[in-house]
C-alpha cells in the first residue's frame, strides 16, 4: 500500500471510530507528529476536532508554531498555560513528602499534566484523545507512561519517523515542521536523538530491516528491552479461585 492510500485509510478509520463521540481532542506541540495528526483528524471529522496548545515552561517558538499552524488550518483550539500550576505542584510534592523530585520525574510531571488536561476537556466535550507517538518512539519507549503514552487512538503507531515526514509532505504540512529538530520541548535545548543515544535515521533503518552500525543496534535493543513495561498490558496475578468457583 502506498503512503497516500494509507493516509486515506487513516482518515476513514478516524472518521468511523469517532461516530459515537463528538470527534477528537488533540494536543499540538509545535512539532511534526502532532501537526500531521491534526491534518489527518481534520480531514476525518472537520470542525469536530478541537486542539489544545499546552504551555508548561515551553519554548515560546514551539507555542508560536503551534498557534500559527492551527490558525492557518482554521482548526478550533485553545491555549492553556500550566507553568505556574506545574511549579506549585512540584513545590507541594516536595514540601509535603520531604522528597526532592529528580529532573526526569519533574519532566514527566509536565507530560502527565498535559494528559490530565486533554482528558478533562475531552471527557467534558465527549471527544476522544488522539495520540501522536510514532513507531520509532513506541519501539524504543521514547514516551512518558501515562503521559503522551496515554490516549484513545494510537494514530501513527505503524509509521516510522521518516514515514511521518513523508506523510507531512503528502498532506502539505509546512516545510519547517518537517526539518525542525525533534524535541519533546520539556527543557531548554532538549534533543530527541541526544536523549535516545541513536539517530532517527539508524532507528528507522533498523525497523525497516536495513543494516546499521553495531553500536546503534545494541542501543536500540537496550531501549526496547528496558521500555517493555510501557508497551505490555498491566501485569496481573493469577485469578483468585473462590470456593464457590470450585467444582
Amino acid at each position: 500500500m502506498s503512503l497516500e492510500k494509507y493516509v486515506d485509510y487513516l482518515v476513514s478509520f478516524l472518521k468511523d471510530y469517532a461516530r459515537p463521540f463528538n470527534g477528537y481532542i488533540l494536543g499540538v506541540s509545535g512539532g511534526l507528529d502532532s501537526a500531521v495528526v491534526a491534518k489527518i483528524a481534520k480531514k476525518a471529522v472537520g470542525h469536530k476536532l478541537f486542539c489544545l496548545v499546552i504551555d508548561i515552561e515551553s519554548d515560546p517558538k514551539d507555542i508560536s508554531d503551534a498557534r500559527v499552524y492551527l490558525e492557518e488550518e482554521k482548526i478550533p483550539f485553545a491555549c492553556v498555560d500550566l507553568s505556574k500550576t506545574y511549579q506549585e505542584l512540584v513545590k507541594t510534592y516536595e514540601a509535603q513528602t520531604k522528597q526532592n523530585l529528580t529532573e526526569l520525574s519533574k519532566s514527566n510531571v509536565k507530560v502527565r499534566l498535559r494528559m490530565v488536561t486533554l482528558y478533562a476537556l475531552g471527557q467534558s466535550m465527549n471527544k476522544l484523545v488522539l495520540g501522536t507517538d510514532n513507531l520509532s518512539e513506541n519501539y524504543t519507549g521514547y514516551f512518558t507512561k501515562w503521559g503522551d503514552g496515554a490516549f484513545d487512538i494510537h494514530t501513527l503507531i505503524h509509521l516510522t519517523k521518516r514515514e511521518v515526514k513523508e506523510v507531512a509532505r503528502i498532506l502539505g504540512v509546512p516545510h519547517h515542521f518537517i526539518i525542525k529538530r525533534p524535541s519533546a520541548g520539556l527543557f531548554k535545548d532538549q534533543d530527541d536523538e541526544k536523549e535516545l543515544g541513536v539517530t532517527y535515521e539508524h532507528l528507522d533503518n533498523f525497523l525497516l530491516g536495513q543494516d546499521i552500525p553495531l553500536a546503534s543496534k545494541e542501543r536500540i535493543a537496550y531501549l526496547h528491552r528496558v521500555s517493555k513495561h510501557k508497551r505490555v498490558p498491566i501485569p496481573q496475578p493469577k485469578p483468585y479461585i473462590r470456593k464457590s468457583d470450585e467444582k
